[in-house]
């Protein structure tokens, strides 16, 4: 853990705690404050000081000095004045990436927090275990830490171009790279050749490890490849994808948004391909 989200708390040069930024978190909303140009910021204690005092807060860490909480209220709370709930997919590329970071990371707590109040081996009453983040069934002993589902990204590469399809789920009109959760017993790398076969039907050469991003939705964990083509021609599932194809650096259609690993995997492909 890198150490500015070490949990503690920070203090000001006159002794004083430092003020908490809070992401308070409602259903899978945050309470964002909007500025006088109508751009986000999260809360910091001295603004929703009525709103944190009675939340049992679960501790994120440190960020510049500032201690980094986050709790839950209830359905019906309303936003204090100058605050708005907002889900996270709308923060994706209006929030600072830091701060977008710890707002999945408070996300996935909360909604741990709330899915394992009750033990699901017994039934009895969950609770939380002294110094570190976990919960304890005190009837049948069952531990239980905070979920997290891992997922493969795979750009893949043929004679210059990329893969890219297009799926009813994404925002109209635009591509991505192909991306898919890991099944049990599977290695990262199985994953990724199994979902390429099933969505557009081709096999893959070498693989090679790309980089990770965090998926808050809502406990994700994307790891990206990049991969060669081996054999097979574009064949899409209909199941799975509106559209797919092979796309040149100069040919791209409309792409995520610059915060995702999948715009990442293509901007380095974009790089690479045209530095050669």
């Amino acid at each position: 853990m890198p150490q500015e989200f070490i949990p503690s708390l920070s203090l000001d040069a006159d002794g004083s705690t430092a003020p908490a930024i809070w992401f308070v978190v409602r259903g899978m909303e945050l309470l964002i404050r909007i500025d006088d140009h109508e751009r986000y910021a999260v809360p910091v204690a001295i603004e929703i000081e009525a709103v944190v005092k009675p939340l049992e807060p679960h501790v994120l860490g440190t960020l510049d000095g500032r201690p980094v909480l986050t709790a839950e209220v209830p359905a019906n709370f309303e936003p204090p004045d100058g605050t708005i709930f907002v889900g996270i997919r709308k923060l994706f590329e209006t929030l600072d990436p830091i701060l977008y970071g710890l707002a999945g990371r408070a996300l996935q707590i909360v909604e741990w927090d709330r899915t394992h109040r009750f033990c699901g081996r017994c039934g009895a009453a969950m609770e939380p275990m002294a110094g570190q983040r976990a919960k304890r069934c005190p009837a049948c002993e069952l531990l239980r830490f905070p979920r997290l589902d891992p997922s493969v990204i795979v750009l893949v590469e043929r004679a210059g171009k990329v893969l890219l399809a297009r799926n009813a789920t994404y925002t109209p009109g635009y591509f991505s790279v192909l991306a898919g959760f890991v099944d049990q017993g599977e290695t990262l790398e199985d994953a990724a050749r199994r979902e390429v076969r099933e969505e557009v039907g081709i096999e893959l050469g070498e693989i090679r490890y790309f980089g990770s991003q965090p998926w808050p939705f809502p406990h994700g964990l994307m790891i990206g490849f990049i991969a060669e083509w081996a054999s097979g021609e574009l064949e899409p599932n209909p199941g799975e994808l509106d559209e797919a194809g092979w796309f040149a650096p100069d040919e791209l259609p409309a792409l995520p948004g610059k915060i995702s690993i999948a715009r990442d995997l293509v901007d380095d492909f974009v790089h690479r391909t045209r530095g050669q």
